[in-house]
């Protein structure tokens, strides 16, 4: 009697770093020397990071075959949002992946940062169309976290994944959100998994006008700055008042502000794996609820 080859489940990944991001890239080759899943890669073809759940609207998409060993791997024009809507759409594929992950990011997504992050937004677009799905953010610190954290990152994070298809397989998996993991800086000697809920943390931007489009640093993929670029304008500063064609700005980081407390974000920092089950969207404060519940009446 032959043996027949072990059904594999399907695993779908996207990101907002790009389809040549070493985070990608790194959680790929771990899926892939698993042996476990069937992989599959439909990501975005250049960076979009913090481009949130945007969509394209009135363009097509370009999509173009991408060679990565051991996945069937696409490649999208437009957002991460399109890219886990088309990945999931049977063009591409022949099948719906049975689970969609996103990442792994460059820089953890904790806090208000999940509104703005690209790689929530691929996981979200996935919950949306009734796939369960998780993204996967490292805290990127420069100088300090090296391209291999990567791979460590995306082996810490296996047997959650695992764990997910086992409850996808057995129609167990809740299907009234998906999850969100950050995976500390120090990942070799991280703390074990943390189910911690959404925080309030954010980095608080603001604006500096410049008088070119190389002045003043460029944003990275964690919402930090550029520490190579020069920050000195003062030779150039005469000259804004002269410009009246257009006025130029460009967002810096000023400071984060963190509420301390048992959210995402603390325990990230004490140096565990914090796991956080999201929804489509945050449900408001019972005491905003009453607040407004006595308000609406009297507004006239």
């Amino acid at each position: 009697m032959e043996n027949v080859s072990e059904y594999k489940p399907s695993v779908m990944v996207t990101n907002d770093d790009g389809i040549d991001a070493p985070g990608l890239r790194s959680l790929v080759r771990v899926l892939v020397s698993s042996n476990l899943f069937n992989v599959l890669v439909c990501a975005p073809d250049s960076e979009k990071s913090a481009v949130s759940h945007s969509i394209s609207w009135q363009r097509p998409l370009s999509v173009k075959k991408v060679d990565i060993s051991g996945a069937t791997a696409f490649a999208v024009s437009g957002t991460p949002a399109d890219s886990t809507s088309i990945g999931l759409s049977k063009v591409l594929f022949p099948s719906v992946p049975d689970l969609v992950v996103s990442g792994i990011n460059k820089g953890s997504n904790c806090g208000y940062h999940i509104v703005y992050s690209g790689t929530l937004a691929g996981a979200r677009e996935a919950f949306f169309n009734g796939v369960p799905s998780v993204s996967v953010s490292y805290d990127w610190v420069g100088g300090k976290s090296k391209v291999d954290d990567f791979v460590l990152a995306a082996e810490a994070c296996m047997p959650i994944i695992t764990a997910m298809l086992a409850e996808i397989k057995n129609n167990t998996f809740p299907k009234n959100g998906f999850l969100n993991i950050d995976v500390p800086t120090d990942v070799a000697n991280h703390k074990g998994y943390r189910l911690t809920k959404q925080g309030k943390s954010i980095f608080k931007m603001g604006w500096r006008q410049v008088v070119s489009e190389a002045q003043g640093g460029r944003m990275l993929s964690t919402m930090t700055m550029d520490s190579s670029a020069s920050k000195d304008a003062s030779m150039e500063e005469n000259s804004l008042s002269t410009q009246q064609e257009q006025l130029l700005f460009k967002r810096e980081v000023r400071g984060t502000q963190v509420v301390d407390g048992d959210d995402d974000y603390s325990f990230l920092q004490q140096g565990y794996i914090t796991v956080t089950p999201l929804g489509a969207l945050s449900p408001p404060l019972m005491d905003d609820m009453e607040f407004f519940k006595g308000w609406l009446p009297g507004v006239h």
